[in-house]
């Protein structure tokens, strides 16, 4: 009995292949399979038996036999000639997609070198030619069904076969979209940075170092009827209750190394804030009292400390997408927060 363990079997072969090619090509017994897998040896054997009475199969017989031989050689150096990366995931999905069309089926005989895929009927009649290779990866993993046997055998893509369709086909329009997005925002970075910045008496300073805050990215959301999700006082409140959190702490850090700097040790205790910051303090802490529990969190975490609303859910606790609701209660009482307040001094930016 070999009791070796094959490593180098590609990932695409499932447990039951494994075990048996284990049983049948390298003599493993049933119950050092079991051991192995921690199950029974009846489970490890109604594998077995179910995938030799697949084997009738032309395409399935051809996946084992091609396994078989190109990963259990019966000698030093037998697969040197061998192609041990006959199996392409692309190609998988391209043939696929070819057989989701309406009465497209694969054709293979037990001879035949190449598979054919047949699509419409008549002048439309369309084949393309595939890998035999290919096809027996396809029947081996369940994703092409054979329907008809005889002198050839004809195979329709089962709902496996569509499931692994769609999975390769969002994964893909992920890693498309993530592509666009990078090269977009790298693109709009390079242009503002190699953008003169003109001296003029009037114009504005890039305030932050991101592209949108938060309240801004849910500012150009709409509801139903169309309208904005937040008006222009929420995202004007919002903006206001940042400053005021950020000019507080800047004059915290202000004070601690005015005092490290005061003290001959260099680690004197920080006085008070200076008039500005400590102003902008309380008005920032009004403004959180008054929203309470609750809506005081959201509008920390996304107004003052920028984090995104699905980041602010996940700390919080909440349900998805319950955080733009939140947010958008807390910004509307924030505005009528700052409306009761005297009429305070323009936003600092």
């Amino acid at each position: 009995m070999n009791g070796n363990i094959k490593t180098d079997l590609p990932g695409w072969v499932s447990a039951e292949v494994f075990r048996y090619l284990e049983h049948t090509v390298a003599q493993v017994s049933i119950r050092e399979l079991a051991r192995r897998a921690d199950c029974h040896a009846s489970t490890v054997l109604r594998q077995v038996r179910r995938l030799e009475t697949n084997r009738e199969d032309p395409l399935i017989d051809g996946a084992l036999q091609r396994l078989s031989e190109t990963f259990y050689p019966k000698a030093e150096g037998e697969t040197e000639n061998q192609d041990k990366n006959y199996y392409s995931e692309r190609d998988a999905a391209r043939c696929l997609t070819m057989l989701t069309q309406p009465s497209a089926v694969l054709v293979a005989g037990r001879d035949m070198p190449k598979v054919v895929v047949v699509r419409g009927a008549g002048e439309d009649l369309n084949k393309t030619v595939v890998d035999r290779s290919l096809a027996e990866v396809l029947a081996l993993l369940e994703w092409i069904t054979c329907f008809a046997s005889g002198r050839v055998f004809r195979y329709r893509i089962s709902m496996e076969g569509r499931d692994f369709l769609a999975k390769t086909m969002a994964a893909a329009e992920n890693k498309r979209r993530v592509r666009i997005e990078t090269t977009t925002q790298s693109g709009i970075a390079a242009v503002i940075a190699a953008t003169p910045v003109k001296a003029e008496k009037f114009s504005k300073r890039a305030r932050y170092g991101q592209l949108e805050t938060p309240i801004q990215t849910l500012a150009r959301l709409v509801d139903r009827n169309g309208d904005p999700f937040l008006t222009a006082e929420m995202v004007s409140a919002g903006e206001r209750l940042r400053e005021d959190f950020e000019l507080a702490q800047i004059g915290r850090h202000v004070a601690i190394e005015q005092a490290s700097f005061a003290e001959p040790g260099g680690f004197g205790e920080p006085r008070d804030f200076d008039s500005p910051a400590r102003q902008a303090f309380q008005r920032a802490s009004s403004a959180l009292c008054a929203l309470g529990p609750g809506l005081s969190d959201i509008a920390m975490k996304c107004c003052c400390h920028l984090e995104g609303l699905e980041a602010a859910e996940r700390d919080l606790g909440w349900s998805a997408r319950s955080g733009k609701i939140v947010l958008r209660i807390a910004l509307e009482q924030l505005h009528q927060h700052y409306m009761a307040q005297p009429p305070q001094s323009q936003m600092i930016g």
